[in-house]
């Protein structure tokens, strides 16, 4: 369980394909202080440490994975927002993330807003997906590559979210531009809702 308030832009700095498989390695600050089997978000995936060797570690990403996420298109030298799984003895300061991506979306707008910047995502629209809470709401919450954003403008397959200095600055957001693919996932809490309504 995750809060989607982003640690760290880890570097990528070594892919090997496995079959359906892709192991990523990466370099963080916290490196030595994780542990094998430990569970990691990156960009909002949840993934396991397989390996950690020096200031690197591995994690390994399955066929299904890197069908409904962006990180089969990771390079070397990508960046990837991390997160540890929350402490239950403090703050939510984000909200309930699972780490589970539910598809990609992509970036088809950033404006400049003074200091702060509005990014417009777009994701294909199903209908029955949308009635099992797969959606967003204006002012609800959704989560990208990993980061947990508060919805503006939202449509039937579209949504805005707008970003501070620091978390443009301290997360991937200043690497995603128009065209970009980018993990989203929606709210726990409306698909629970929406599931107990259609009860």
């Amino acid at each position: 369980m995750f809060s989607g308030i982003v640690e760290e832009a880890a570097t990528v700095v070594a892919l090997q394909k496995d079959k359906g498989n892709l192991h990523i390695t990466l370099r963080c600050s916290f490196t030595r202080e994780l542990k094998i089997d430990q569970s990691v978000s990156h960009n909002g995936v949840c993934l396991t440490v397989v390996n950690i060797e020096g200031d690197t570690y591995t994690v390994t990403a399955i066929k299904e994975t890197l069908d409904c996420s962006n990180l089969g298109l990771l390079e070397i030298g990508s960046k990837v927002n991390l997160e540890r799984s929350m402490l239950m003895n403090g703050r939510l300061d984000g909200h309930i993330v699972q780490g589970h991506v539910d598809q990609t979306a992509v970036c088809t707008a950033v404006a400049e807003a003074d200091g702060s910047w509005y990014y417009t995502f777009e994701y294909p629209f199903d209908r029955e997906m949308a009635k099992k809470g797969y959606l967003t709401v204006d002012k609800g919450s959704v989560t990208v590559n990993g980061v947990s954003l508060t919805v503006v403008n939202p449509t039937d397959n579209s949504f805005q979210v707008a970003i501070i200095p620091f978390t443009h600055e301290m997360t991937n957001f200043h690497q995603i531009k128009k065209g970009s693919v980018v993990n989203i996932e929606f709210d726990i809490i409306g698909k629970y809702i929406s599931r107990i309504i259609k009860q």
